[in-house]
């Protein structure tokens, strides 16, 4: 570590949405935001108060315009960006009964399996998930263990 003053720091959520069929939902960012055109797992910041599954719960609804059962953690990964830090809390989610997913706030959505996920087309921080999916396959569905607390 040096002297200079730390990185700000981020702390952010994302959902692994895997369908029946064992593919997984990636959004592609808006060309107006950073890092535009990149694809990643959808999800966002966590407000303050918020427990981070709500918090994943909400920006899917926002971003996706679908309600989701959010399930256990399956990663939490850091990158350091140039101007900031990443802490990324990563959860197994599944689209509730009945709810499709669409482009509200983002870009594009694309369903994809696992071994074909675009690793050069990814967020950087998102990059390890795409090597973990390709290596081990999507994860089974779990419940999150604090569900209905």
């Amino acid at each position: 570590m040096h002297a200079s003053s730390p990185l700000p720091r981020k702390l952010v959520v994302a959902g692994l949405i895997v369908d029946e069929r064992g593919q997984v939902l990636i959004s592609q960012r808006r060309a107006d935001q950073a890092l535009g055109g990149l694809w990643e797992f959808p999800g966002g910041k966590i407000e303050p108060g918020e427990a981070p599954a709500d918090a994943l719960a909400r920006e899917l609804v926002e971003e996706l315009g679908a309600a989701v059962d959010v399930g256990q953690v399956w990663d939490v990964l850091h990158h350091a960006y140039p101007t900031f830090e990443l802490l990324m809390i990563v959860y197994r989610c599944r689209l509730r009964a009945g709810q499709t997913a669409r482009a509200v706030e983002v870009a594009d959505l694309r369903w994809v399996p696992a071994a074909n996920l675009p690793a050069d087309d990814i967020l950087p921080a998102d990059r390890p998930l795409v090597e973990r999916l390709v290596a081990e396959g999507p994860p089974a569905w779990a419940p999150s263990k604090t569900a209905g607390r």
